[in-house]
């Protein structure tokens, strides 16, 4: 559906420019009110004196503010008045074509100024037009209301003056008049020609009760007479309704309606603890089962709730079978068929396609869209799928395009106040005050959310999570989010509500927030490491935010870091200052953590220089300094820089901090990686489960040839790993574990190759992944396809920049070649081992190279063997040997 957008007309000169108000699709909504309503009408027929029965006549649309509500209950009313308005992709209804449906919408809203006596006029209204006749139980008491609320106002008078004047105006005082008229002429009352209801309903009343002939028209009304006695106030207005359920179930079959009654804005008539006007409409649809309600608002209806007994008539699922079903999930059209189910629905976002078919159609000129492709795209992406960010971006962009410049991308880097207000406008202060305190989290539950607003009691929580603001995700590690949109603009747009937080406010919140997250990762016994990550993500960006004291946040970084699995864990960049400079312990911390997490990812040069930054802004403690210390020591090792890393071990060590027996472990490694095994050996031994002591002497034994021993100390390692419960030691023993039995053993190494693997399932540790790869080709040596593979597998090394795994990548490529007894392409492969080794570090693997294939040392070997030269190069040869006689025997 089209209009004129009359806001958007009125802000430019440009006459050729046409604004519409865009209708988007919506088609899985017209198909819940296409199927609920169709089943309503071919249901069974509807005894509107049994007020016992369960209700199934309502079908409610809720969601968020601005996300289209209104406009899909307009195009609803007019899709069921006339099929000519109904978009061609929302496709016919199934109901019988003579069906004659009322549709009557009713605006709730404060702007409109609607009360109980306008609804109900509204709906007699439309029913004098669409029935053409009085409806007499109705009328009369309507009439006797009337007469005893606005002495000396004329109903004609007061349509007139609050705006309810139209087509059938006119019609309902005569029908009001007319039903007086009846019952004085039915009565026999002489005299009492033009009396008021008030003078005859003695005598009317008298004569239901005695069962007169003479009213039998009003006598199968049981209630009526009890109606016409009670006092004609607001409260038995609203069991009328009653009496027009039965009116309009007399008509003659082929004058027969179904009414069909639209009330919108349905959250402003009230709060969740001041409920009488829904009390009222509550009743008016629980008396009128032969009606149909659509139902539009931010929230869910709550009358399926039996807590509710007692503030409304009519409550528990019992009651209202069709409104007890409270997912937030999206809208699933095949579930809405029967009358038990699907009749709460959440109204979701604009998927990308619809929100550009509205950007093309709200603004265009000669039949082009006037707002640019590119310029479209990034008001999509930053609307989350909202229609009122739309809107706003649309008028913003002809607001820019008046000041004579052509609005580009950069503008609409920017958050709409308006959606504040829109947002706040029906909550309540202490749901508003929790609504900015959950603002600062990613993902909260009950619990987190009270604290984050310093409440002692939950539930303006528990009444916020029910908003449609509020998204549910049950499996989430915290079920709540606020909606992206939402939550960006509350943090960032200026806000000018009354109630506004301060920047103190902002930050008090925050703290609360930071504490709050700690104290839950502290007491939580649930196994593994989603709380712990999650924690952390949301607590570094806090402290990054407000510049807040580390806390918890430093003993978590530990326990984060103990496990070697290394989850994506950096918080996203400040909305304020995306390029920041690293300026608090709280982003030094959030720099040191990501790079360790991204060195799976990055060349370790990468890493290598954010270590460095983060070590020269000298704002972290000292434990945390020896931890970006020591990790940059790793990385310098990789690199093959073996000076540096030495000393950044060294002083580890020397402080005998947490790191220091990992720093004693990598002082043993940088010894064996020049060579000195003896030197390396004796610092095993005394390294213990902390240096990862057995990891350490598997590393060693392989090197020599001793695959059996070093097949034992990994396996120990790994077995050591699993007792004490670290993921990421286990992992990488079993990838070394496979590694050096692919030398010896092909078909143990399928086996240890697919543990390793299984292992490395959900971890995030590349180095390691790479060592079971090169495993495979050892374990492939001597069978074609082999170069191939390597060809592929070094860039991936080189990409990692990890020496270490680009050294025994070309060791396995020779001991593939002399396998083969390929000379020539074993003298290339050693080409390529001394361009890896040139350093120094690793040199011994070209040492390696030559035992396998039999060739002497053109220099002598510079590498202190644990059991001598001549032992190791007996041990690598035999293993060459091997294989080839175990591949001749498979051909």
């Amino acid at each position: 559906m089209t209009g004129r957008d009359l806001r958007a007309l009125f802000s430019t000169n440009d006459r050729g420019l046409t604004t519409a108000e865009a209708f988007t699709n919506r088609q899985q909504q017209w198909a819940a009110v296409a199927s609920a309503l169709g089943g309503h009408l071919a249901g069974p027929a509807v005894d509107v004196e049994d007020l016992e029965a369960p209700r199934t006549n309502v079908l409610c649309f809720h969601g968020i503010g601005g996300i289209g509500k209104t406009t899909l209950s307009r195009k609803i009313e007019a899709a069921l008045a006339s099929a000519e308005q109904r978009p061609a992709q929302w496709g016919a209804p199934a109901w019988p074509g003579n069906t004659k449906l009322v549709p009557i919408r009713i605006d709730l809203s404060r702007a409109a100024g609607a009360d109980f006596e306008r609804v109900l006029l509204t709906v007699r209204l439309a029913l004098a037009g669409a029935v053409g006749r009085p409806l007499p139980a109705f009328d009369l008491a309507l009439r006797r209301y009337w007469d005893h609320n606005h002495p000396g106002e004329p109903l004609e008078q007061y349509l007139r003056r609050t705006g309810l004047t139209g087509r059938f105006a006119q019609a309902l005082p005569e029908h009001l008049q007319a039903a007086v008229g009846d019952v004085v002429s039915a009565l026999e009352l002489p005299g009492m020609v033009g009396a008021t209801v008030s003078q005859i309903t003695g005598s009317l009343v008298r004569a239901l009760r005695e069962h007169r002939q003479t009213v039998r028209a009003l006598a199968g009304c049981a209630r009526l007479a009890d109606l016409l006695e009670a006092e004609p106030d607001v409260e038995a207005l609203s069991y009328y309704p009653h009496l027009l359920a039965w009116e309009l179930a007399q008509l003659p079959a082929k004058h027969r309606v179904v009414p069909v009654l639209l009330l919108d804005a349905f959250e402003e008539i009230g709060d969740r603890t001041h409920r009488d006007m829904e009390r009222l409409l509550q009743r008016v649809v629980w008396l009128m089962p032969s009606a149909f309600f659509i139902i539009t608002g931010r929230s869910r209806l709550q009358w399926a709730d039996p807590a509710l007994q007692g503030q409304l008539d009519y409550t528990g699922p019992a009651a209202w079978p069709g409104l007890a079903d409270v997912s937030h999930s999206a809208l699933d059209p095949t579930a809405t068929g029967g009358p038990r189910r699907g009749r709460q629905i959440l109204i979701g976002d604009f998927s990308p396609e619809d929100c550009d078919d509205y950007l093309v159609r709200r603004l265009s000129r000669d039949g082009q869209a006037l707002i640019a492709t590119e310029l479209r795209e990034v008001i999509t992406a930053r609307s989350h799928g909202l229609p009122l960010y739309l809107d706003l971006a649309a008028m913003r962009f002809l607001e820019i395009r008046r000041s004579g410049r052509t609005p580009d991308p950069d503008d609409f880097a920017h958050d709409f106040p308006a959606l504040i207000a829109r947002t706040v406008a029906d909550l309540t202060p202490e749901e508003r005050h929790v609504l900015r305190a959950v603002s600062l989290l990613d993902a909260f539950d009950i619990p987190l959310a009270a604290r984050a607003a310093g409440l002692t009691h939950d539930a303006p929580a528990l009444r916020l999570t029910e908003r449609p603001l509020v998204e549910e995700n049950p499996f989430g590690l915290w079920p709540y989010h606020l909606h992206a949109l939402i939550r960006s603009t509350i943090r960032s747009a200026d806000d000018r509500t009354d109630d506004r937080w301060s920047a103190q406010d902002w930050r008090r919140a925050a703290e609360r927030a930071l504490a709050a997250l700690g104290e839950q990762w502290r007491t939580h016994t649930a196994p593994g490491r989603l709380l712990l990550v999650g924690c952390l993500r949301q607590g570094l960006a806090l402290a990054r935010d407000f510049q807040l004291d580390l806390g918890w946040l430093a003993e978590a970084a530990w326990a984060y870091v103990g496990d070697s699995v290394w989850e994506p864990l950096a918080p996203p960049a400040r909305h304020d200052a995306p390029d920041a400079e690293v300026g608090t312990a709280a982003q030094a911390l959030v720099e040191l953590l990501s790079a360790l997490a991204r060195r799976q990812h990055e060349h370790r040069q990468r890493t290598a220089d954010r270590l460095t930054a983060v070590l020269q802004t000298r704002l972290l403690p000292d434990d945390l300094t020896d931890m970006a210390t020591y990790y940059l020591a790793k990385a310098h090792r990789d690199l093959g820089q073996a000076d540096a890393s030495r000393r950044g071990m060294q002083h580890v060590a020397d402080g005998d901090g947490r790191l220091a027996p990992a720093a004693r472990r990598g002082l043993a490694h940088l010894a064996r990686i020049a060579g000195d095994f003896p030197t390396a050996h004796d610092a095993a031994r005394t390294l213990g489960w902390k240096g990862r002591h057995h990891r350490v002497m598997g590393d060693l034994w392989w090197p020599h040839g001793a695959i059996d021993q070093a097949l034992a100390s990994y396996t120990a390692a790994r077995d050591e790993a699993e007792e004490h419960g670290v993921a990421g030691e286990r992992a990488t023993s079993q990838a070394h574990l496979a590694l050096a039995a692919a030398f010896a053993d092909p078909t143990r190494a399928d086996d240890e190759v697919a543990l390793a693997q299984q292992l490395l399932d959900g971890l995030d540790l590349r180095a390691t992944t790479l060592t079971t790869h090169i495993a495979t080709l050892i374990r492939d040596a001597g069978t074609p396809n082999v170069d191939d593979r390597a060809r592929t597998l070094r860039t991936e090394v080189e990409v990692a920049g990890v020496v270490a795994l680009l050294a025994t990548l070309e060791l396995a490529i020779c001991f593939h070649h002399a396998v083969l007894g390929d000379t020539e392409q074993l003298a290339t492969g050693l080409e390529r081992m001394r361009q890896v080794t040139t350093g120094g570090d690793y040199a011994y693997y070209s040492d390696i190279a030559h035992f396998m294939a039999g060739l002497p040392l053109p220099d002598g070997s510079q590498a202190r063997w644990l059991d001598g030269e001549d032992v190791t190069r007996g041990r690598w040869h035999h293993l060459v040997t091997t294989r080839r006689e175990q591949l001749r025997a498979q051909r």
